[in-house]
C-alpha cells in the first residue's frame, strides 16, 4: 500500500484561447518491490483534472532515466507500476531515495513535475563476506582477550539494517557488539575460560546476525578457532660465526653462505625464519637473505675500492618471536671488477618532431673507476634509431639526430646504449632511457570516405540524426582533436543551417527542418574537419543527402470536381452496348514512384452490374446492353486509391441519364448552387439576345440581296444552334496507370429548332469501343427552292428559334421548380 502526499504549485504565466501551461509539483511515496501493475495514486483527481477528457489529452510521462518505473493509464487516470523498482539499487543505503518524471497533457498543455519517494522494505537478509571466520589462539592467552570476527552487511537501510548478534553457546567465549562512530554494530569474542591445547585443540562456533525488520531477517557465520600451542623453546645456530672469502666481482645472485639454525618446538613454534639484525648501509644494498634456507645471497655489485669486508649479524626467529643471533665476516678478494658507468647528464625529451637533423638533444657521461686501459671507455647504440652517438670531451658523448623525426610513425624510443671499457677481460654497461617525440601540427584531418551519402524519409522528425562522418587525424592531443563544422552555402536560396546542423565533437548531422519530398528531393553539403593546432589544418568533404518519398498526399480527382461546386450530368444512350465508354475520372497525385500509381474503383452504384471502371485507366464503360428494366437515372460513387504502403484515397460522384432524348426525362432536378442558377439564367438571356441579333441581321443581308436581284445557290440549312462547348480541365501526360487522361473529351450541348427540349451530344473519343457522334438528335428543315421560298421559311425559322428559346427558358424554370442539374 503506497502512501500519497501531494503537493500542487501550478503557475499559468498565460493564457490564449484553449492554450495553458501549467508547472505543477506532486509527490507519491511507495515502497519498493511493488507488484507491476499496482496503483500509486490517481492523478486526475490529485490535478483536478477531467478523467473522461484524459485520453483525447494524450498523456504521457518522461523519465529522467532509461527506464519507465510507471505509467499512466489514459482511461481511468491511474498512475500504476510498470518496471520493478529496487532501493538498494537505485540509492543504496542513502537516507532519502526518489524518482523523479514528468506527466504532460496537451490541448491545454500542462506539465506536471511528479516525485516517487522509494520507501524501504526489508527485502535483504544480513550477509557475511566470507562462509567461514578461521582464528588461531593461543593457549597461554589470558581471560579477557578480545578478538574481532567480521562484520555482517545488510544492503537495506535504518532499522532494516544490521541490528544485533548471537552467539552459539559454548564454554570458552561470550560476545560482545561493539558501535562504531556510523552505528554500524561488530560483533567481538571475548575469551572467558582459559584454553587448553592438550585437551581441545579446535572450537567451532556459529554467529549469527539479525535485521530490525519484522518478521527478522537472519545470516550465520560459522567460527572456527585453531588452538595453538606455547612456544617454550629458541633457535640454536650451528655455530656462533660464520667467514667466507667473495671476490668482487662475484655474479649476482651468488650464495656467499648458507646460515642454520633449530628449534625444539614442533609446528609453527619450531618453523625457523632469518633475517638480517644489523647491517651497515651499503651492505644492505649488496646482499639479501632468503628467509627460508638462510643462504646469503649478492644482490649487488661487490666492488673492492669501497669496501673490503663486510660484517653482517643474522637473527634466527621461530613462529612465537622467540630468536637468536650469529655473525658472518665477508673479505672481499681485489679484482678488475669496475665496469663503466653510464649517467645522463642532459635529455631533451620530448624532441620536437620537426628539429633538424644534426641537433643535438643530449650528454651523457660514462664513469669508470679503473685506471689505464680499464678506463678507456667506447659507447654504441644497440637499436636502430635516427640517433648517433659523438664523443665531446673525455667520457662524454653528445646524443645527435641524424634524421628529422615523425612522432606520427614513431612517437617514442627506447634506448639502449652499451658502455665497454679496454679491461681483459672488457667489461661493459647497459643503459636504456625512453625518448619521447613531440607532436607538431603537420597532418590534416582525413575522411574516412571521400563522399558520405544519407538517405532521409521526408516528413522526418526535427533534429532526426541522418549519418556520422569520421575524420582522422593522426597528430597527438590538440593537433588531433577534430571538430567538425558545416560550410556555408545555400540550398534552393536558404543557408545550409536551417536544413542540416553537425554536432561538433561527434561529426553526426542532423535534420533541422522536415523535409518535403515534393519540394526538395536531393542537395549537397561540405563538411569542414578542422583541429585545433596552431595554425590550425583543415579539410572538407562532400555529404549528399537524398530525401525518400512517402506516401503522404491523396489523389486529387480533376474530373468530375470532387467539392461539390458542380455536378456534370452526362448522358446514355439506351442503344449503348457492352463495352462502350460512358465517362472517365480523371486524378493525379503529387507522390511518385509506387505512392503515385492510382486504380480506380466503383464503391457504389444504382445499379452495381451496369457499369465497370478501368482499375488503371479510370474509364467508366458499360458492362453489359442496357435494358429497358434500367433505371434512367444512375448514380456512381469511385474512389480513387494510391499504392502507397498506408494507401490514400478520394471519392467523387457521377451522375448519368439513360436516354436518347432529354423529353424523355420526367422531371429535372437542379443540384447546383444558388450562384450556378444565377450564372445560367444569364446565360440563357445572353442567347435570347444574341439569337435575335443574328436573325435580324440576317434578314437585313436577305433585303440587301433581294433588292440587288442577285441570284444565289441554294443554302441548306441544319436548324440545330451549337452552344461553345464546356471542357474539362488541362490534359496531362499519361503514365502507365497513372491516373491521367489519355486523350482529349469534349461535352457538347446543341439546342434544335424541332423538338421541344434540350438534346445532349454524347461523348466523343478517339478510343476503340465509344459511343459514335453521330447519336447526336439533330432536326434538320427542307431546302428551299429559291429565294422567294427562303423569305417563307425564314419567318418560320425565325418563329421556331423564338419558340425554343422560349422552351428553353420554360426548362430552366421547371429545372429551378425541381431542383434538377441541366448542364449545358
Amino acid at each position: 500500500m503506497c502512501t500519497k502526499r501531494s503537493t500542487v504549485k501550478c503557475f499559468v504565466p498565460m493564457a490564449i484561447l484553449s492554450f495553458h501551461l501549467c508547472l505543477c509539483d506532486l509527490r507519491y511515496s511507495i515502497p519498493e518491490e511493488m507488484r507491476r501493475g499496482s496503483t500509486v495514486g490517481k492523478m486526475t483527481q490529485d490535478l483536478g483534472t477531467d478523467s473522461k477528457t484524459l485520453a483525447s489529452r494524450k498523456p504521457r510521462l518522461d523519465f529522467e532515466s532509461s527506464k519507465r518505473y510507471c505509467d499512466i493509464n489514459p482511461q481511468t487516470g491511474d498512475l500504476i507500476v510498470n518496471e520493478r523498482i529496487d532501493r538498494e539499487a537505485l540509492c543504496g543505503q542513502k537516507p532519502s531515495c526518489a524518482i523523479h518524471f514528468d506527466f504532460f497533457l496537451e490541448n491545454p498543455l500542462e506539465l506536471q513535475r511528479v516525485t516517487l519517494e522509494i520507501q524501504d522494505v526489508n527485502d535483504n537478509a544480513p550477509k557475511f563476506r566470507n562462509e567461514a571466520i578461521d582464528l588461531e589462539i593461543h593457549e597461554s592467552s589470558d581471560k579477557g582477550a578480545r578478538f574481532s570476527l567480521d562484520e555482517a552487511y545488510d544492503p537495506d537501510s535504518g532499522a532494516y539494517s544490521v541490528q544485533s548478534y548471537t552467539l552459539s553457546t559454548n564454554e570458552h567465549f561470550v560476545l560482545s557488539v561493539q558501535t562504531g562512530a556510523n552505528r554500524g554494530k561488530f560483533p567481538e569474542i571475548v575469551l572467558e575460560n582459559e584454553l587448553d591445547r592438550e585437551k581441545q585443540d579446535r572450537v567451532s562456533l556459529i554467529l549469527t546476525a539479525y535485521d530490525g525488520g519484522s518478521p527478522q531477517r537472519t545470516g550465520t557465520v560459522l567460527v572456527n578457532i585453531r588452538v595453538l600451542d606455547a612456544n617454550d623453546n629458541v633457535p640454536v645456530f650451528s655455530q656462533p660465526v660464520y667467514e667466507v672469502s667473495l671476490p668482487e666481482n662475484v655474479p649476482l645472485e651468488t650464495v656467499v653462505v648458507k646460515v642454520s639454525a633449530s628449534d625444539a618446538d614442533e609446528g609453527a613454534n619450531g618453523d625457523v625464519t632469518y633475517e638480517f639484525s644489523y647491517l651497515s648501509i651499503d651492505a644492505e644494498n649488496l646482499f639479501t637473505i632468503d628467509q627460508e634456507t638462510g643462504e646469503i645471497k649478492v644482490k649487488g655489485e661487490i666492488d673492492y675500492e669501497e669496501s673490503s669486508s663486510f660484517e653482517l649479524r643474522i637473527r634466527a626467529k621461530d613462529g612465537a618471536g622467540q630468536a637468536t643471533s650469529c655473525t658472518v665476516l665477508i673479505n672481499v678478494v681485489d679484482v678488475n671488477d669496475n665496469a663503466p658507468v653510464i649517467i645522463i647528464k642532459s635529455l631533451n625529451t620530448p624532441v620536437p618532431e620537426n628539429l633538424p637533423s644534426g641537433s643535438e638533444i643530449g650528454i651523457i657521461y660514462v664513469q669508470d673507476r679503473d685506471s689505464t686501459s680499464n678506463g678507456e671507455i667506447r659507447c654504441a647504440i644497440k637499436q636502430k634509431a635516427p640517433l648517433k652517438l659523438v664523443q665531446s670531451v673525455k667520457n662524454h658523448f653528445s646524443l645527435i639526430t641524424t634524421s628529422e623525426l615523425d612522432r606520427e610513425t614513431q612517437a617514442e624510443y627506447n634506448i639502449s646504449m652499451t658502455a665497454t671499457d679496454g679491461g681483459s677481460p672488457p667489461l661493459h654497461s647497459s643503459k636504456t632511457f625512453q625518448l619521447s617525440v613531440a607532436d607538431w601540427n603537420d597532418n590534416a584531418p582525413v575522411f574516412e570516405k571521400q563522399l558520405y551519402s544519407a538517405h532521409v524519409a521526408e516528413n522526418n522528425s526535427p533534429g532526426m540524426p541522418l549519418l556520422s562522418v569520421t575524420a582522422q587525424d593522426p597528430d597527438w592531443r590538440q593537433n588531433g582533436t577534430v571538430v567538425y563544422s558545416l560550410l556555408p552555402s545555400d540550398v534552393n536560396g536558404a543557408p545550409v543551417s536551417s536544413f542540416l546542423s553537425i554536432n561538433g565533437d561527434t561529426g553526426v548531422l542532423h535534420a533541422v527542418r522536415s523535409f518535403d519530398y515534393e519540394q526538395l528531393r536531393s542537395f549537397k553539403v561540405l563538411v569542414l574537419a578542422r583541429d585545433n593546432g596552431s595554425p590550425p589544418l583543415s579539410s572538407n568533404v562532400t555529404v549528399s543527402v537524398f530525401i525518400t518519398d512517402e506516401n503522404d498526399n491523396s489523389p486529387q480527382i480533376l474530373y468530375p470536381s470532387p467539392e461539390g461546386n458542380s455536378f456534370m450530368t452526362e448522358m446514355v444512350p439506351r442503344a449503348a452496348q457492352a463495352g462502350s465508354l460512358v465517362s472517365k475520372v480523371i486524378a493525379v497525385d503529387a507522390d511518385s514512384g509506387q505512392n503515385a500509381w492510382l486504380s480506380y474503383h466503383i464503391i457504389k452504384a444504382t445499379d452495381p452490374g451496369l457499369f465497370t471502371i478501368g482499375v488503371h485507366s479510370g474509364e467508366i464503360r458499360t458492362q453489359r446492353d442496357i435494358s429497358e428494366s434500367d433505371s434512367m437515372k444512375q448514380n456512381l460513387i469511385v474512389s480513387v486509391r494510391d499504392n502507397g504502403q498506408s494507401s490514400l484515397s478520394a471519392t467523387c460522384a457521377l451522375y448519368l441519364l439513360i436516354s436518347d432524348n432529354l423529353a424523355e426525362v420526367p422531371e429535372l432536378k437542379d443540384m447546383s448552387h444558388d450562384e450556378s442558377s444565377s450564372k445560367l439564367t444569364f446565360y440563357l438571356i445572353i442567347a435570347l439576345v444574341s439569337v435575335s441579333t443574328f436573325f435580324l441581321t440576317f434578314l437585313i443581308i436577305i433585303l440587301a440581296v433581294r433588292f440587288c436581284r442577285r441570284r444565289k445557290p441554294r443554302l441548306l440549312f441544319d436548324g440545330a444552334v451549337a452552344i461553345p462547348s464546356a471542357y474539362l480541365p488541362p490534359n496531362y501526360a499519361d503514365v502507365e496507370g497513372a491516373g491521367t487522361l489519355r486523350s482529349t473529351y469534349n461535352y457538347d450541348a446543341y439546342l434544335t429548332t424541332g423538338s421541344r427540349t434540350s438534346d445532349f451530344k454524347f461523348i466523343r473519343s478517339y478510343n476503340e469501343g465509344t459511343l459514335t457522334s453521330d447519336l447526336t438528335l439533330k432536326k434538320t428543315p427542307s431546302s428551299v427552292d429559291d429565294l422567294e421560298g427562303l423569305e417563307a421559311e425564314m419567318s418560320d425559322s425565325f418563329q421556331e428559334y423564338y419558340k425554343a428559346i422560349f422552351l428553353l427558358m420554360s426548362n430552366r424554370m421547371i429545372s429551378l421548380a425541381f431542383n434538377w442539374p441541366l448542364t449545358l
